[in-house]
C-alpha cells in the first residue's frame, strides 16, 4: 500500500491532481464562452447552454459504464484512456463551425472526462493507506476546483481577445502534454483484483449500494451539498449584472476565483478525518456554507464576496469528506459506489439549478435564502441519520469481533 509522505505517495498524488485539474479545464472550459457563442451563432442563450449540458449529461450518463469497465480492466487503464481521449476530442473540435457537431463533440468529451472521475477515487482507495487515503483525496478534490477555475478564467479571456477555436485548440495541447506526465508518473496498480462476473453481477453491486443506508445516505449529502453550491454561484452572477450593482458580466465572472477557498478547505478535509468524525465534518461544512449564504443577504459587493468565500470553503470540506467515505465503506465495486456517488452530485447540481433559480426569478436573494435554508436543512438531518448509521455498523463489528 502507498503510505503517507513516501515517494510513491508524493508521484501518484501529483498525477491524480494533473490528471484531476486536465479534465475540470476540459469540463468548464466553454462556461465563460456562452454569451460570446450565442452571439456568434445566433441562438438564445437556451439552445447554447446546450454545449455546456450536452458535457455534464453525458458525464452523468457514463460515470457508472465506466466505472463497471474498471471493475473488469483495471481502474489505471480506464483513467488514461480517460485522459487520452481529451487532446484528441478537443483538436477536432477546435475546428468545428456548426453547433450541431460541436455539441455533439460536446457530448463525446463528456463521455471522454466521465472515465477519470469515475475511478479515480477506486484507484485511490485501493493503492493507498487509509490515512493516506484521506490526505489524497483532499488533494484531489482541490485539483478539481483549481482546474474548474483555470478552465473558466482561461476560456473567457482567450476567447474574448483572440476566438473560442484558439482557446479550445491550446487546452488540447496541455491536455495532450498533461497526459504524457501522468502515463509516466501514475504508478501501476499493485492491489486491484478483476471482477469479470459480467454485467448481471455488476448490476447486483449497484443494488448491493443501494441497499446500504452508510453509503446511499452519503450519496445523497453529496447531491445537495452541489445543487446548494453550484446554483448559488449561478444566482450570485445573475445578482452582480442585475440592479444595484449592475457590474459587467466579465467582472461577474470573476466571482468564481472565490473557488480557491475550497481548494484550501478541500485539503484540510483529510486532516479532519484523521482527527475527528468524518460526519462532524460533513455538518461543519454544511452550517459554514449556510452562514454564508445567509450572509449575502447584506446588499454589499464585499459581503458577497465573503458570502462566496464561506459558501466554497464549506461546500469543497463537505463534498471531499462525503466522497472518500462512499470509498471508504464500499465493500465491494468501489469504482461502482464512488461513480454513483457522482452521478447523485451532478444530478444533484442539475435539479438544485431550478430550484435555487426559480426562487431567485420570484423573490430574488431573499427567496433563494429560503430555498437553501430548507435545502440545508435536510441536508443536516441527513447527516444525523449517517451519523447514526455509522455508531450501528461500530456496533455490529465490535459484535462480531467479541
Amino acid at each position: 500500500m502507498i503510505e503517507l509522505h513516501s515517494s510513491h505517495y508524493k508521484k501518484a498524488c501529483f498525477a491524480l491532481a494533473l490528471g484531476s485539474f486536465i479534465v475540470f479545464c476540459n469540463l468548464y472550459l466553454f462556461q465563460p464562452m456562452l454569451p460570446l457563442m450565442a452571439q456568434e451563432f445566433g441562438v438564445s442563450a437556451t439552445a447554447i447552454n446546450w454545449v455546456l449540458a450536452a458535457t455534464t449529461l453525458m458525464l452523468a450518463m457514463c460515470l457508472i459504464p465506466w466505472a463497471i469497465a474498471s471493475e473488469i480492466v483495471g481502474r489505471r487503464v480506464i483513467m488514461l484512456v480517460s485522459l487520452s481521449l481529451l487532446p484528441v476530442v478537443g483538436s477536432i473540435m477546435a475546428f468545428s463551425n456548426s453547433l450541431i457537431t460541436l455539441t455533439i463533440l460536446r457530448a463525446v468529451m463528456g463521455i471522454s472526462v466521465a472515465g477519470f472521475i469515475a475511478v479515480a477515487v477506486a484507484y485511490m482507495a485501493e493503492e493507498f493507506t487509509p490515512k493516506a487515503l484521506m490526505v489524497a483525496v483532499g488533494s484531489y478534490i482541490s485539483a478539481n476546483s483549481l482546474g474548474g477555475i483555470v478552465g473558466r478564467l482561461y476560456g473567457g479571456i482567450v476567447s474574448e481577445h483572440y476566438s473560442w477555436h484558439l482557446a479550445v485548440l491550446g487546452l488540447a495541447g496541455f491536455s495532450l502534454v498533461g497526459a504524457i506526465i501522468v502515463i509516466k508518473l501514475l504508478p501501476k496498480q499493485q492491489h486491484f483484483k478483476p471482477n469479470r462476473q459480467g454485467f448481471r453481477v455488476h448490476g447486483e453491486h449497484l443494488l448491493q449500494h443501494i441497499k446500504q443506508p452508510i453509503l446511499w445516505i452519503a450519496m445523497l449529502i453529496g447531491g445537495i451539498n452541489f445543487a446548494l453550491f453550484v446554483n448559488l454561484y449561478s444566482v450570485s452572477g445573475f445578482r452582480l449584472v442585475a440592479a444595484p450593482f449592475n457590474l459587467p458580466l466579465s467582472w461577474a465572472a470573476l466571482i468564481f476565483l472565490c473557488y480557491l477557498s475550497g481548494t484550501f478547505t478541500a485539503r484540510l478535509s483529510g486532516k479532519w478525518a484523521n482527527r475527528f468524525s468524518p460526519v462532524s465534518g460533513m455538518l461543519l461544512g454544511g452550517v459554514i456554507s449556510l452562514l454564508g449564504m445567509w450572509l449575502g443577504l447584506v446588499e454589499s459587493r464585499a459581503m458577497i464576496l465573503i458570502s462566496l468565500l464561506l459558501i466554497s470553503s464549506g461546500a469543497f470540506f463537505t463534498h471531499s469528506l462525503a466522497y472518500a467515505w462512499v470509498s471508504k465503506h464500499a465493500q465491494v465495486a468501489k469504482a461502482t459506489a464512488t461513480a454513483m456517488y457522482l452521478v447523485h452530485y451532478y444530478v444533484g447540481g442539475s435539479v438544485g439549478g431550478f430550484i435555487l433559480i426559480y426562487c431567485w426569478q420570484h423573490g430574488r436573494w431573499g427567496s433563494v435564502v429560503a430555498g437553501g435554508t430548507v435545502l440545508y436543512s435536510a441536508m443536516f438531518i441527513l447527516c444525523g441519520l449517517l451519523a447514526r448509521e455509522a455508531e450501528k455498523s461500530k456496533a455490529e463489528m465490535i459484535e462480531q469481533l467479541g
